[in-house]
């Protein structure tokens, strides 16, 4: 059984996996504070998990999450259709998520994850932060 119905099928499929308003955001700001940055690059050699945001030398990753796709404490909803089909795959990817930050953290790195509702310049606060 699929997923979604064809037309919901169709608007999902239209997703962006990058360069959302919110990750464009914050990569602005970043910016504007004349920090330089990798986009959509996979910290680890083998790791099939790209960050949003790298910065190798310092061993900073940096994850920007939409609300919905991560379960945000916040803002998650559960779809009615197919409820059951969805809870395992939002699961699923709330559990790679956690994952992929073990596996940075056991590599020596750090992990920054900023909700998709997040103000730029309070993420960016925190990503500097940890550059510092």
């Amino acid at each position: 059984m699929p997923a979604t119905d064809p037309v919901t099928s169709a608007r999902l499929s239209k997703q962006r996996r990058r360069d959302t308003a919110p990750e464009i955001a914050l990569r602005r700001e970043l910016h504007r504070r004349g920090l330089r940055f990798f986009v959509d690059r996979a910290p680890l050699p083998g790791l099939r998990r790209r960050a949003d945001l790298v910065f190798p030398r310092r061993r900073v990753a940096v994850y920007v999450d939409g609300c919905f796709w991560h379960r945000c404490p916040i803002h998650a909803t559960d779809p009615k259709n197919n409820a059951e089909w969805w809870a395992t795959k939002l699961a699923t990817n709330v559990r790679r998520d956690r994952d992929t930050d073990a596996r940075l953290a056991e590599a020596g790195w750090q992990v920054v994850r900023v909700w998709e509702h997040e103000l730029p310049t309070v993420a960016a606060d925190r990503v500097a932060q940890l550059l510092r």
